[in-house]
C-alpha cells in the first residue's frame, strides 16, 4: 500500500517535467519566427535570450519563495504562468508578442525547474534521486522532441505551425490541475540561512562552483544545438526547414532514449562514471559532425551527441543536492540560475554564425564540452 500511494503521489510530479519541456520549444520556434518575420540570426536568437535570463534573475528569489510557501504550490504556480504563455502566439502572432511570450515561459520555466526538481527529494527515496531526476528528463526529452514534429505536423496539415502551443496549453493545465489534487508531504528545510547572501555563500565551496558552472554550460549545449541544428542543415545540405526542424526532433529522440537508459544505468553505476564516457563520447562526435558533408552522417552523428549529453544534467543536479541536502530549496536556485547558459550561448553563436557561418557558431559548443569533462574527471563518485 505504502509503494502504491508513493507511485501515486510520484507520477504528477513526474508529469511536471513535461511541463519543463516546453522550455524547448525555443528552438523550433525561433526557426518559424526567423523564417516568418525573415529575421537575421542575431534577432531572431533574442527568443531564447528573452527566455533564458530570467533563470539569472529569478532562481534565487524562486528558491527562498519555495521555503515560504512549499515546492508544490511553487510548482503549480509556474505551470499557470506557463499556460498563459501558451495562449499569447494563439491570439496575436507578431515578433513583440512572441518576445512576451518567451519571456513568461521563461520565468514559468524558471520556476518549475527550480521547485520541481526538490520536490522530486519529497517523494522518492535519497538512493533513487539520481535515477528519478534522469527519469524526469526522459519525461521531459518527450516534451522537447515532440514540439517540432508537432509543429511541422501542424504547418504541413493546417498551414498554422503555431497549433502547438494550443496542444501543450492543454497539456500544461491537467498537469497542474493533477498536481493540485495530489497530496505530498513535504521534507522540511533550513531557514536560518535562506536570503541571497546565504545562497550565494554556496560558491564558497568549490564543489558547488564547479557544478554550477557544469550547469551553465551543459544547458549551454543543449539550447545551442537545439536552436542551431535546424539552421546548420539547412546550410549544410540545403534543405526547408519543415524538413530541418526534425534534426531538434532527432536530437530530442536521442536524448529521450538516452535518458530512459541512463535512468538504469544510475541504479547500478555511479553518476561520475556515466558523466566522463559521456563527454569522451559526445565531445569526437561533434567534432567529426562539424566537418562531415553528407546528411545521413550528420544525422547519426546529432543522435549519438544527443544521446551522449542526455543524462549530465540530471548527474550534475543531484551531486549537488546531495551533498547539501538540509539546503536543497537554495540550491536547487542557484543551479538553475546556470539555466541562462541558454541564454547567452545562442546569442553568441547567433552573432558568430551572422559573420561565418553555422559549422563556426556551432564550434562554440566544443569549449563548453571540454570543460564538462573536467568537470567528469573531477566529480565525486556518487
Amino acid at each position: 500500500m505504502e509503494n502504491k500511494n508513493a507511485i501515486h503521489r510520484f507520477l504528477p510530479v513526474l508529469l511536471g517535467f513535461f511541463v519543463m519541456g516546453l522550455v524547448d520549444l525555443v528552438g523550433i520556434s525561433t526557426n518559424y519566427v526567423k523564417q516568418d518575420f525573415g529575421l537575421s540570426d542575431t534577432v531572431s536568437n533574442l527568443l531564447p535570450m528573452s527566455l533564458f535570463l530570467w533563470f539569472a534573475i529569478l532562481s534565487i528569489p524562486t528558491g527562498l519563495i519555495a521555503n515560504k510557501i512549499g515546492r508544490k504550490k511553487t510548482v503549480i504556480l509556474s505551470m499557470a504562468i506557463s499556460f498563459i504563455a501558451m495562449i499569447l502566439p494563439l491570439l496575436v502572432y507578431n515578433f513583440p508578442v512572441m518576445l512576451i511570450a518567451f519571456s513568461l515561459l521563461g520565468i514559468g520555466n524558471t520556476i518549475i525547474q527550480v521547485s520541481l526538481n526538490p520536490l522530486v527529494g519529497d517523494v522518492v527515496n535519497e538512493n533513487r534521486l539520481t535515477s528519478s531526476l534522469t527519469l524526469g528528463q526522459f519525461v521531459k526529452a518527450i516534451a522537447a522532441f515532440l514540439g517540432p514534429i508537432i509543429a511541422g505536423w501542424a504547418a504541413i496539415q493546417f498551414g498554422n505551425w503555431k497549433y502547438v502551443f494550443l496542444i501543450f496549453g492543454i497539456v500544461t493545465l491537467l498537469s497542474g490541475l493533477w498536481l493540485q489534487l495530489t497530496r505530498i508531504e513535504e521534507k522540511p528545510v533550513d531557514q536560518s540561512v535562506s536570503s541571497f547572501k546565504g545562497t550565494f555563500s554556496l560558491l564558497n565551496d568549490k564543489i558547488i562552483l564547479m557544478l554550477f558552472v557544469g550547469i551553465l554550460f551543459v544547458v549551454g549545449v543543449d539550447v545551442g544545438l537545439n536552436t542551431t541544428i535546424p539552421k546548420f542543415l539547412m546550410e549544410r545540405v540545403e534543405i526547408p526547414l519543415e524538413q530541418a526542424g526534425l534534426g531538434t526532433s532527432l536530437y530530442f529522440i536521442a536524448r529521450t532514449i538516452g535518458t530512459f537508459i541512463g535512468a538504469i544505468l544510475l541504479t547500478k553505476f555511479s553518476g561520475r562514471k556515466l558523466f566522463v564516457v559521456s563527454m569522451l563520447v559526445a565531445i569526437p562526435a561533434l567534432i567529426i559532425m562539424l566537418v562531415v558533408p553528407n546528411l545521413w552522417t550528420i544525422l547519426v552523428l546529432i543522435f549519438v551527441v544527443g544521446f551522449a549529453v542526455a543524462n549530465v544534467f540530471s548527474i550534475i543536479f543531484a551531486a549537488a543536492l546531495k551533498r547539501m541536502p538540509e539546503r536543497a530549496n537554495e540550491i536547487s536556485g542557484l543551479l538553475i540560475t546556470g539555466v541562462a547558459g541558454g541564454a547567452i550561448f545562442p546569442f553568441i553563436m547567433g552573432v558568430v554564425s551572422d559573420f561565418w557561418g553555422q559549422t563556426v557558431g556551432m564550434a562554440i559548443l566544443l569549449v563548453a564540452l571540454s570543460y564538462l569533462l573536467y568537470c567528469a574527471f573531477r566529480m565525486k563518485e556518487g
